[in-house]
C-alpha cells in the first residue's frame, strides 16, 4: 500500500512537472521499465576497472545514479538525466550504459554491495526523467 501512494504520488508530480510553465526548463516523461540493479565489481563489468562508467564518470557507493539500455536513450534518456523512481524518494542521474542485448531496462547503482542489489532483484516499475525543453523539437 505504501508503495502504491508514493507511486502516484510520484506520478502525479512528473504529470504537473509536464505541463511547462513560465519558468520550466524540463519537461518531465513518464515510462515503464525492468528494474534491475547492480554492483562496481569486476565479475560484473567487462572493465578492469568497475568503477569507470560508459561515459567516463568514475562511481563511488552512495551515488545515486543509474545505467540505461541503449534503446532508452532514443526517448530522451541520456548522460546526467534526472530520472525519479518510484521507490526511491532521490533524484537519480544517468552515468552508464547496459549491454546491446537490453531492451527497456535500468539498473540502479549500489554500490559494491552485492547482497543489497541480489536482495533488490529485478521489477517493473514506473520512472520520470526530465528532457531540457530546448531538445524537444515540435513540428510547425
Amino acid at each position: 500500500m505504501k508503495r502504491l501512494i508514493l507511486c502516484l504520488l510520484m506520478l502525479t508530480a512528473c504529470k504537473e512537472e509536464s505541463e511547462p510553465t513560465k519558468n520550466s526548463n524540463w519537461d518531465w516523461k513518464t515510462i515503464e521499465v525492468t528494474a534491475s540493479a547492480y554492483n562496481s565489481v569486476t565479475w560484473q563489468t567487462k572493465s578492469i576497472n568497475p568503477n569507470i562508467a560508459a561515459w567516463g564518470d568514475t562511481l563511488k557507493p552512495g551515488m545515486k545514479c543509474i545505467a540505461i539500455s541503449r534503446d532508452l536513450l532514443h526517448q530522451g534518456l541520456r548522460h546526467n538525466t534526472m530520472v525519479m523512481i518510484d521507490t526511491f524518494p532521490d533524484t537519480f542521474y544517468v552515468k552508464d550504459k547496459m549491454n546491446r542485448r537490453w531492451k527497456n531496462r535500468i539498473d540502479i547503482y549500489m554500490g559494491k554491495d552485492v547482497k543489497k542489489a541480489r536482495e533488490w532483484g529485478k521489477r517493473k516499475l514506473q520512472i520520470c526523467y526530465a528532457v531540457p525543453i530546448d531538445t524537444i523539437f515540435t513540428s510547425k
